[in-house]
């Protein structure tokens, strides 16, 4: 059973609330020690000079008071890892104001990247409402100002069966 915080109860059940859910990630690729942290919320201005909003959070280490550590605010539609029964949980996400050239940097990596996201609300944004941990980044599609990234997590029915060999040694009841 996932639990989840009061306030996000009352958020979810009350027919106008001023709670405001916002979902984080972070993007690690194995070949940079960069870390990218997006939020969906202009919770707080970071600088003026260039505009930057963040929100701040201690989700998985980020230290709040650090602003290289701050979850960066883009406009990001969001769609939530579904729960199929057919496929493996897959989220997607569309990030708006883009170049060309980060659409291309996206399409041509062939590692994949590691994604995590989590839903928080603005006004407690170190309290983990939901999350989701270890995600691949398996498409980025998109040109112009939008592109869209999915992340999905590697099917059950890649997993080798059964993982032992069926040798004398280990299973002597399969052999007479």
């Amino acid at each position: 059973m996932r639990k989840i915080s009061l306030n996000a109860r009352l958020a979810h059940d009350a027919v106008g609330s001023d709670e405001t859910e916002v979902i984080l990630m972070q993007i690690i690729h194995p070949d940079t020690s960069q870390v990218v942290r997006i939020s969906t919320d202009p919770t707080e201005r970071l600088s003026l000079e260039p505009l930057r909003y963040c929100t701040r959070s201690n989700w998985l280490g980020a230290d709040p008071k650090d602003d290289d550590q701050a979850f960066l605010f883009v406009l990001v539609s969001v769609l939530i890892p579904d729960d199929q029964d057919t496929a493996p949980p897959a989220a997607r996400f569309v990030i708006e104001g883009v170049d060309n050239e980060l659409a291309q940097l996206l399409r041509s990596i062939d590692k994949r990247a590691v994604v995590s996201m989590a839903t928080v609300l603005a006004d407690t944004p170190s309290v983990i409402e939901q999350e989701w941990l270890n995600f691949e980044l398996v498409m980025a599609e998109g040109q112009g100002e939008a592109i869209t990234l999915t992340v999905s997590r590697a099917p059950l029915t890649e997993e080798p069966w059964p993982a032992a060999r069926m040798t004398r040694e280990r299973f002597p009841g399969l052999h007479p």
